[in-house]
């Protein structure tokens, strides 16, 4: 197996298991447990996201453009209005 495969299934389960700790943590009542879950998740995330500026720097991934900061601005204006009413 290809080190870039490696990779891209790392980021594969890292991605899966920060779902599986957020749908759990919404549905958690416990609140040791729910901290407990939140910080395997911001764990994860961290991991994740060194993962993905190896992959990046390795050429295994390319991000997507950054969007035009006019529609940026739209949308979070947009988000913002339907949050207020």
């Amino acid at each position: 197996m290809k080190e870039k495969d490696i990779v891209n299934d790392i980021l594969a389960g890292a991605k899966a298991s920060i779902g599986s700790y957020t749908t759990a943590i919404t549905e958690c009542s416990n609140p040791q447990l729910r901290s407990t879950l939140q910080t395997l998740r911001n764990e994860a995330e961290q991991m994740q996201y060194q993962m993905y500026q190896m992959a990046e720097q390795k050429g295994y991934y390319k991000a997507a453009p950054e969007a035009p900061q006019p529609d940026v601005q739209t949308i979070k204006t947009d988000l913002q209005s339907s949050l207020q009413g």
